[in-house]
């Protein structure tokens, strides 16, 4: 599974669900509502940055303090095409691979990427061209099962093409 595309922004640490998509913004729960709802908390200007691109970099323990999906699907039906943190929140990790929304830890992510920056990013070997400078960043690979359940579109959509097999 290879992903390539330009770095919208790059997040700091400790990026909590409740500020991806708080409830107080949610005004009706669906694609549509939760993607009006994304980061309203953090980056006003979120959904203008990604018409730049759709790659998102973050520091450590992205994703954390909460178990709702409405983070992940949030940032998945805004455009992201792909996270790359320095961590994520283990609730946050398992929730993104299972709407399919794809996902990965590299130690060093923000602070080797920049905003605006192209990145190639192999997730079946788990590493990060960055086109820009001419470098390879090492990231974590993911289990050949999550990869499965990521590539797929995710459980639900695994589960489904299963079901009618």
């Amino acid at each position: 599974m290879i992903i390539e595309g330009k770095v919208f922004e790059v997040y700091g640490n400790n990026v909590a669900a409740e500020q991806i998509v708080h409830t107080r913004h949610v005004k009706e729960l669906s694609p549509q509502g939760l993607m009006e709802a994304c980061m309203k908390d953090i980056d006003e200007d979120f959904h203008k940055k990604l018409e730049t691109g759709k790659i998102m970099v973050a520091g450590s323990n992205f994703g954390c303090n909460s178990s709702r999906e409405w983070a992940p699907a949030g940032l998945q039906y805004s455009g992201v095409e792909l996270i790359i943190a320095k961590s994520f929140s283990r609730i946050f990790y398992r929730n993104a691979i299972n709407i399919g929304l794809p996902i990965l830890e590299c130690g060093d992510a923000d602070v080797a990427i920049h905003k605006g920056e192209t990145l190639k990013v192999d997730l079946s070997k788990g590493v990060v061209y960055n086109l820009t400078k001419g470098a390879a960043t090492e990231g974590v690979r993911l289990p050949d099962f999550l990869l499965d359940i990521m590539s797929g579109g995710g459980l639900l959509s695994i589960l489904e093409k299963e079901g009618a097999n």
